[in-house]
């Protein structure tokens, strides 16, 4: 005998705000036969009842006029009769009833256009271990069932404290069984129904914000931590992100010192801005530090890394650009290897700001297998700044003309920001602030500068 297919929950009328609406009748008395269905009945198109009380807890008011609400009750009464007068709608339609006399039979009859629970708390509980003498063990077992729909405890007269407890654990109500009549019920329902989607859409707030949260903490603490202890170095840099609240994208760097006094500085951009590219950086950065912590550099370095982009990248299309600068324990010169990578802008006192030699430029890392990448040899001097950048901070508009900034535009903006004073964390800050001006307003792309300062 083969086994059953469990029945696959949908989102509840109550959440989604997608009840088919009534019939054509309307319900009432006629519902009677309802309370023993299995299925929704039929939607009538042609009903436009303008109702709030039908709002779902997820859906939109508008779309949520048409429904008509349904109320799952679950008593058993020996008699056979129903202990529930008939509650009707703020629009005077009549509220389907499903009557339910077990739990079992509750959970068949909890189809996706139930909009609230109407629950005996005097219905004995299922048998299961743990439970005891828990008077509302009844309750958080529909609780589990139906974490998404209204519920409404059923009392007595002289059980109105547990009732208050119902609402403690998680009903969004409690009636008192002899007082009970079809106003009372209706305006219930209707409340239970708005309470919870209202705390559902809470819920669903403090969620994101949560969620939120978490990615930006998790994004600042990917963003690295220079390593310079026992240099003379100064180290500045500055990050803005092309995606909207994101706080990382696709342009990475760091810095590290070495045990025999070397300094290595990197910056990078993979292709893109999503946070797959977001990823593939942190992941790079990170294979770039152990590699360098390990000794390498120059050629031997950027090959590795390539082999590391290959491997992790989601597309044969991304590729990586990447400048990488080693500094000599002394600081008066430098290793230089560009792989496809805006070249870094040197500035020295009593000289104009200028950029690096370029000319040995390789590949960027993923286009090309078993690419090389020249070193070159800087003279940095005595006292110097060098500035690295991704190509965010030059490829911005300039008004209206179209035209971009570009690296001659950048190399003038920052030897009249140098004339002005500025320098430092002040300079990248006001650097970034006036490409961004200058653009017109935000940037698409991601931009990063960091700057690494020697003084005599």
């Amino acid at each position: 005998m083969p086994a059953p297919v469990p029945r696959q929950r949908a989102i509840p009328a109550a959440e989604g705000g997608q009840a088919p609406a009534a019939s054509p009748n309307g319900g009432s008395a006629q519902d009677s036969s309802e309370t023993r269905a299995t299925a929704p009945r039929a939607t009538d198109p042609s009903e436009h009842t303008t109702d709030r009380a039908g709002t779902a807890p997820g859906g939109s008011g508008t779309a949520a006029a048409h429904t008509t609400l349904t109320l799952l009750l679950i008593e058993d009464d020996p008699g056979g009769s129903s202990i529930v007068p008939e509650p009707v709608d703020q629009s005077g339609r009549p509220i389907r009833v499903r009557t339910a006399r077990n739990l079992t039979e509750a959970e068949r009859l909890l189809t996706d256009d139930v909009h609230c629970i109407l629950l005996d708390l005097a219905l004995p509980a299922p048998g299961r271990a743990g439970d005891g003498g828990d008077e509302l063990a009844v309750l958080k077992h529909v609780l589990e069932l139906a974490p998404r729909h209204a519920v409404l405890a059923l009392t007595g007269a002289d059980d109105a404290e547990r009732g208050a407890e119902a609402v403690r654990v998680g009903a969004q109500d409690y009636l008192v069984r002899d007082e009970l009549d079809g106003r009372l019920l209706s305006r219930a329902i209707r409340y239970a129904v708005e309470r919870k989607r209202s705390d559902s859409a809470e819920r669903r707030l403090a969620e994101g914000r949560v969620r939120a949260q978490e990615n930006r903490r998790l994004e600042r603490g990917l963003l690295p931590t220079p390593l310079l202890d026992g240099s003379p170095l100064r180290f500045a840099a500055r990050y803005r992100p092309g995606r909207s609240r994101a706080l990382l994208g696709g342009d990475f760097y760091d810095v590290v010192r070495t045990p025999d006094g070397t300094v290595h500085a990197m910056i990078g951009d993979v292709c893109g801005h999503g946070p797959d590219e977001a990823a593939l950086g942190v992941e790079l950065r990170i294979a770039w530090r152990a590699l360098t912590l390990a000794g390498l550099c120059g050629d031997q370095l950027l090959g590795t890394l390539q082999e590391v982009l290959e491997h992790e990248r989601s597309d044969d299309e991304i590729f990586a650009t990447l400048c990488a600068v080693d500094i000599a324990p002394d600081g008066r010169r430098a290793g230089l290897c560009l792989a496809g990578h805006p070249s870094p802008l040197l500035v020295r006192p009593g000289m104009p700001a200028r950029l690096l030699p370029y000319d040995n430029n390789g590949p960027a890392l993923g286009l090309l297998p078993g690419a090389r990448w020249p070193r070159t040899q800087v003279q940095l001097g005595g006292e110097w700044s060098l500035m690295l950048y991704t190509d965010g901070l030059i490829e911005g508009r300039v008004g209206d003309t179209g035209e971009r900034l570009g690296q001659d535009g950048m190399v003038e903006m920052i030897r009249r920001q140098l004339s002005e004073g500025l320098r430092g964390e002040e300079l990248l800050r006001t650097a970034v602030n006036e490409v961004r001006d200058l653009n017109g307003g935000e940037l698409t792309d991601d931009v990063a500068v960091l700057l690494l300062d020697r003084a005599v």
